[in-house]
């Protein structure tokens, strides 16, 4: 029987606001890329903690990975998949990318499971954003990747980040979790059992 985690949209906002200043302090981050469909309600509640007075909002940008598969028609539960698939990519020839280049750009997801989609992003970010920079005459500048999520399950990892990320104060997970099936609030289809469930563990 698989343990499940109920996570209300309060939780979400509140482990957005509980991370933001470390964000600021460690990160700086010019722009976000949301990775879909987790990372987005996460990046946007994010965004309104990490603005500063006088400065524009930071832009949002956004990918698709997917990696989950679904365990058959009859349970809700899904499984990590083993390839990673592109559902929604930047442009590499437009000002979508170029956009990236000499920026500290925070990736944004909401939970860190095998660490397979993150290793991915990650990758295929930094590498199209060299190419990218290259293109431009732009090598000089350094562009920084940095990763928040919600959620960090403590196990195995089968998916690695660059040691600069993960050692340098650019990896920041709101929470570490066991290794359990966490139910966020926009997959639900009936809101008010999710809340009530989410109610229920809290009690506990």
């Amino acid at each position: 029987m698989v343990e499940k985690l109920y996570v209300s949209y309060n939780e979400v906002h509140k482990l957005c606001q509980a991370s933001a200043q470390r964000i600021l302090d460690d990160i700086k981050p010019n722009l976000m890329i949301a990775i879909g469909g987790g990372g987005y309600v996460p990046a946007r509640i994010l965004r309104s903690f990490i603005k500063r007075p006088g400065h524009p909002n930071i832009p949002i940008q956004a990918i698709g990975l997917s990696l989950y598969e679904q365990l058959g028609n009859d349970t809700e539960v899904e499984q990590p998949g083993t390839k990673v698939t592109r559902t929604q990519w930047l442009d590499l020839s437009s000002l979508e990318m170029a956009n990236l280049i000499g920026k500290n750009v925070l990736i944004v997801d909401e939970v860190d499971d095998t660490r397979t989609t993150l290793e991915y992003a990650v990758k295929e970010l930094q590498s199209d954003v060299a190419a990218a920079a290259k293109a431009l005459g732009r090598d000089a500048e350094d562009t920084k990747f940095s990763i928040f999520v919600l959620h960090n399950k403590d196990k195995p990892k089968k998916g690695s980040l660059p040691a600069d990320v993960i050692d340098g104060d650019r990896y920041i997970a709101a929470v570490t979790t066991g290794d359990v099936w966490i139910n966020y609030p926009w997959e639900a289809t009936d809101i008010d059992e999710h809340d009530r469930m989410a109610a229920k563990q809290a009690t506990k």
